[in-house]
């Protein structure tokens, strides 16, 4: 099964640019003395290259928006939004680190919801005992990355 590999292997690069981009980001509001414009910036630089690609792969679209699409669908960029902004003011004063971790707490936290109810026409997962112990293991695990010795 390519998927198996391919999907897991996409979605690590991803994790892993997390805070890359949450240091790189950080950083630059910093240097501006602005983590709202080192922000604007990052999202201009994120819409050049998703429109390229866009016009790229699946050329210029004809609708924007569907009649038959929930309109919370289209409210993702609010949370992106809140994402970047906070990630850009909190890492450089918190610890990339310890911001990213509460990052993954949170996403565990609101992907066990999300399954177990199927919310927003997810595929529906139980949480079960197994999945509950792994969740309650990794939040665990992220208290104890964030722990700093006295």
């Amino acid at each position: 099964m390519p998927n198996s590999f391919l999907y897991p292997s996409i979605m690590l690069v991803a994790g892993v640019g997390i805070p890359v981009m949450a240091t790189l980001n950080g950083g630059l509001g910093v240097k501006l003395g602005s983590s709202t414009l080192a922000t604007i910036i990052m999202f201009f630089v994120a819409l050049l290259i998703s429109a390229i690609y866009l016009l790229k792969t699946e050329g210029l679209p004809t609708e924007l928006f569907q009649e038959e699409t929930p309109w919370y669908f289209y409210l993702g960029g609010i949370l992106v939004a809140f994402y970047a902004l906070s990630i850009t003011w909190v890492s450089p004063r918190y610890g990339v680190g310890n911001a990213v971790s509460f990052v993954l707490l949170g996403q565990l936290l609101a992907m066990c919801i999300i399954d177990h109810f199927g919310f927003f026409g997810a595929q529906q997962s139980s949480l079960d005992t197994k999945r509950l112990i792994g969740l309650v293991m990794m939040t665990i695990g992220v208290f104890l990355v964030v722990k700093r010795t006295t």
